[in-house]
């Protein structure tokens, strides 16, 4: 009887014990989908993440993690509250915006040779 009692208690001592917060992982903002934004990011829900997607589409990579703050209805202080958690990748050379805006490209051939007389 009294080992039923103390599984009972315990039981429901585990239903009022609020679950602990779990960390959230880092993200990468240039590289990130909505759905990742949206559940990963604190104050960011389905629309802000959309917006964090439709701006770096459209300008091209974020190149601080200050530049988040960039976004429509994205502050400084949402930033803040989640820059331990933003990440920021290297790009490589030559990805473009759709705006037509061209990013430097990095030049793979060789220098051309002289022509010696």
């Amino acid at each position: 009887m009294s080992l039923r009692i103390a599984t009972l208690s315990l039981l429901l001592a585990a239903t009022l014990i609020p679950a602990l917060p779990v960390a959230a992982a880092p993200v990468d903002i240039n590289s990130a989908d909505a759905a990742t934004l949206a559940r990963e990011l604190k104050g960011v829900g389905e629309t802000k993440a959309a917006a964090i997607v439709e701006y770096r589409r459209t300008h091209g990579p974020f190149k601080t993690i200050d530049d988040l703050a960039l976004v429509k209805g994205i502050g400084q202080k949402l930033v803040d509250r989640n820059r331990s958690d933003l990440r920021l990748s290297r790009v490589a050379a030559g990805v473009a915006p759709i705006s037509g805006k061209s990013a430097p490209v990095a030049s793979s051939a060789p220098a051309a040779a002289s022509s010696r007389k």
